[in-house]
């Protein structure tokens, strides 16, 4: 069966803060200049949002300058944050810290990033964008020239042996004048445009982190609407990048969450278990007790900041959002990068389609280094990567280029590969984690029972071993496997014979929430995480 073939002027791959703010952007212009500009945007989750998971608190900046009325149009930014509080964990007890001025939120909001992309998609759905969730994009289209001229979604209704079904239906072309790749952090297009145009030659590879989230019900009395916690120390030690947030939002609901630096180096730790242990401290296990866990998930984050950007453009295409890396690792946030990247490109992206339509917009992102955005972030590039010496001495040489260099030393520190900083097993001591309670800690797979994750379980699986012998070869005999505790999901596990003999890796692909930590940490990076069936993986309720 031939696939059916859709035209466009723009095609926008993600419906996140980016890629909705760069739809919106192109209609607002054309409706300026009357112009007739069509826009299709297209989601891997079965719904906006669906996919969607931040902490979540937003800087409204670029939010004033795309919608300034977004407060009459109704937008779900329902709870401003208030009294900020930043405390050093130990086991036993915590200590208060001067909050960072990167970190100050008055005039911020406590927000689910998922509701704000749903009330996007109404805001571009009006302006006449097109919009259709559950289509993944699979595959990068090319001209005879070798441009970039759409995508095309992946196939459904085949069976894991990669056979048509009952029910197959191929994909869909969708050709555009420009293409927009807005995936996300790890983005599985974005990798392969990486390496077809070598894109990232030149600059820092990208560092990432593993966010685990859960959204709790608490007891009222434990509630203080617009509260915004963030914490460092235990229980990760000295040596690892990672914190911690709480966040109080509407409706005696609090947002939890972990993150953990993904250059660590002992493949025993266990950024889930890490974040069921942090609940326990008796200065945070207060807030959850006698309250009701309601949802769960996890993601990665692109956290290199300015010196890991890529190269943004290449002939009929660019990138925006966190599939770049525009997160502001130190301030903790990224939605409001990731919205103005969206604007930017749009208003280049309108200027070419409506002008002299340059094969490559290279207007883009010389006109991102003249915006707030570029500032913002080269003033804080040192901060992330001088956690390599350890929290101790991160948190002296951060203070000095925030308060006497003013984020303008006169030097640029540079990150390395976090997969390639994991040490071999027999190198560092194992973790023993304590079993979860079930009141405030829990286990991998009653957690990802209320991400709402599914996929269809006679289809390809999505997460492919380059060389199916490594994982007993090299990741089990040097590493323990590691991939069994840096999943969030439980996806990956070593299975064995009655006898404990004939070890092998089974990957339970159902449980996969597609948080990409897999294609970013395996240390021989022979896991490949493509993309499902569309509509499958979380589906997150006001995260």
């Amino acid at each position: 069966m031939e696939r059916e073939s859709m035209e466009y002027d723009v095609v926008i791959v993600g419906a996140g803060p980016s890629g909705l703010s760069a739809a919106i952007r192109i209609k607002q212009l054309a409706a300026d200049k009357a112009q007739d500009v069509s826009v299709c945007v297209i989601e891997k989750g079965s719904e906006v949002g669906a996919h969607i998971l931040s902490g979540a608190v937003i800087e409204t900046r670029a939010l004033n300058e795309l919608i300034p009325d977004w407060k009459e149009r109704g937008a779900p930014l329902h709870t401003p944050a208030q009294d900020d509080h930043f405390l050093l964990l130990t086991r036993e007890t915590s200590y208060p810290l001067p909050t960072p001025p990167q970190m100050h939120n008055h005039g911020n909001y406590i927000i689910s990033l998922g509701n704000l992309c749903r009330w996007l998609a109404t805001q571009a759905e009006e302006l006449g964008v097109e919009i259709y969730p559950g289509f993944a994009a699979a595959e990068v289209l090319y001209d005879d020239d070798g441009v970039v001229v759409g995508v095309a979604t992946g196939d459904m209704g085949v069976d894991r042996h990669g056979e048509p079904t009952e029910q197959f239906a191929p994909g869909m072309e969708l050709r555009a004048r420009y293409t927009l790749f807005a995936e996300g952090c790890r983005g599985s297009l974005t990798k392969t445009l990486f390496e077809r145009f070598k894109l990232r030659e030149g600059v820092d590879p990208q560092t990432y982190g593993i966010g685990i989230k859960e959204l709790w019900e608490v007891d009222p009395a434990q509630h203080q609407p617009g509260k915004i916690v963030h914490t460092v120390g235990w229980p990760l030690d000295a040596s690892t990048y990672g914190g911690s947030f709480l966040y109080h939002l509407e409706n005696n609901q609090v947002a939890v969450g972990f993150v953990v630096g993904l250059g660590y180096e002992n493949p025993h730790l266990s950024p889930f278990e890490e974040f069921q242990r942090f609940k326990t401290h008796p200065d945070i296990r207060p807030t959850f007790e006698g309250g009701r866990r309601i949802a769960y998930g996890a993601r990665a984050i692109s956290a290199g900041g300015i010196q890991s950007i890529p190269k943004l453009t290449f002939p009929g295409g660019l990138l925006i959002g966190d599939t770049a890396g525009f997160l502001n690792a130190p301030k903790i946030k990224g939605t409001h990068t990731a919205m103005k990247s969206g604007i930017v490109a749009a208003e280049a992206v309108f200027a070419a389609i409506t002008g002299e339509q340059p094969t490559e917009v290279t207007a883009y992102p010389e006109q991102l280094r003249q915006s707030w955005l570029w500032e913002e972030l080269y003033q804080v590039r040192n901060i992330k990567p001088s956690f390599r010496w350890g929290l101790w001495v991160a948190m002296a040489y951060s203070a000095l280029d925030t308060y006497l260099f003013r984020g303008k030393a006169p030097w640029t520190l540079h990150h390395h590969p976090d997969h390639a900083k994991l040490k071999k097993a027999s190198e560092c001591p194992k973790i023993e984690y304590p079993k979860p309670d079930g009141k405030v800690s829990f286990d991998r797979l009653s957690s990802v029972f209320i991400s709402n994750t599914n996929h269809e379980e006679d289809q390809p699986c999505h997460l492919t071993l380059k060389d199916a012998t490594v994982p007993i070869r090299v990741n089990l005999a040097l590493y323990d496997a590691p991939e069994q505790r840096y999943c969030p999901a439980g996806v990956y596990e070593i299975v064995r014979d009655s006898d404990g003999n004939n070890p092998r890796l089974q990957i339970n692909a159902q449980n996969c929430v597609h948080c990409k930590t897999c294609d970013i940490k395996d240390p021989t990076q022979n896991i490949n995480w493509v993309t499902p069936q569309g509509g499958g993986g979380p589906n997150y309720p006001n995260m």
